[in-house]
């Protein structure tokens, strides 16, 4: 299982730098825009939509979201933006929230109409963000014309890290748990080690851009938030599927489980990086 896991992980990261990069932005967008239809499919059976009907509304609404969202971005001014990701940001508090009070905040969401509202404010401002990113500038030092390909890849590296981090440090040093009511296997001991693992990306950016001062303390702020945040939506999708018996939220990739299983650290970390990046512009 874990050489399954390894191969298909190397397969989506050469899959993901290929799209990234080679792809024109518009292409890349919309191929991100697939995917997260395939996790709204993924998200109306944790919800519990049962006919395929209903599933398929689902993902028609989350794809008519996309499209408004993207006609709103490519014309909206930047407080417009901000005002979008600031209330994905609020969301995502009401999210904690639940998290944390689990299993006794079940009652507030566990009805299968508001599970349909919590995977749409999950998935629309994840691809929202990826674009508003994948268009943006970018720090001072970086080629505009890959500016914002390279941040959009920096925010999965931080993801990506924390989570890798956040496992070695959790299966040898964990002992008090994270949340144990939603994910057992989570400890603080995986939250502190994803950190520092972020620490020397930090470390490594700041080189990279020949950091001052207030691009050292921006880069912090970004990388702790968004490490934070990613652990977040891994437990929210957990919480979810603990409430449904679900154990992944699909098998389309193998040794993963689904789509969802995948992304679900990105879908909180994405809106809160771009939201800290835009204030910060």
């Amino acid at each position: 299982m874990l050489k399954q896991r390894i191969a298909t992980g190397l397969v989506l990261i050469g899959l993901f730098l290929a799209a990234l990069f080679y792809l024109p932005k518009a292409g890349f967008a919309w191929l991100a825009a697939a995917l997260v239809l395939l996790a709204s499919w993924e998200w109306s059976n944790l919800a519990g939509l049962r006919s395929l009907l209903a599933r398929l509304a689902f993902v028609v609404g989350s794809g008519l979201l996309m499209w408004l969202a993207n006609d709103y971005v490519l014309h909206a001014q930047r407080d417009s933006q901000l005002a979008l990701l600031a209330s994905a940001g609020g969301w995502w508090l009401i999210a904690l929230l639940w998290v944390k009070g689990f299993p006794k905040t079940t009652v507030l969401w566990a009805n299968t109409w508001v599970k349909v509202l919590m995977g749409w404010f999950v998935l629309a401002p994840t691809w929202l963000a990826m674009v508003i990113l994948l268009y943006s500038n970018g720090f001072a030092s970086l080629p505009s014309e890959n500016a914002g390909r390279w941040t959009l890849l920096t925010v999965v590296t931080i993801v990506v890290l924390m989570d890798t981090g956040g496992y070695f440090a959790g299966k040898h040093f964990g002992r008090r748990k994270l949340a144990p009511q939603v994910s057992p296997k989570k400890t603080w001991a995986g939250v502190v080690g994803g950190l520092l693992v972020n620490g020397l990306l930090l470390l490594f950016l700041g080189w990279q851009l020949s950091a001052d001062a207030n691009l050292w303390l921006l880069l912090a702020l970004l990388i702790a938030c968004t490490s934070v945040a990613s652990v977040l939506g891994d437990l929210l999708e957990s919480m979810v599927k603990r409430q449904r018996n679900i154990k992944d939220s699909g098998s389309i990739l193998p040794g993963h489980g689904g789509i969802l299983d995948r992304v679900d650290g990105m879908t909180a970390a994405f809106p809160i990086f771009t939201l800290i990046y835009l204030l910060a512009s």
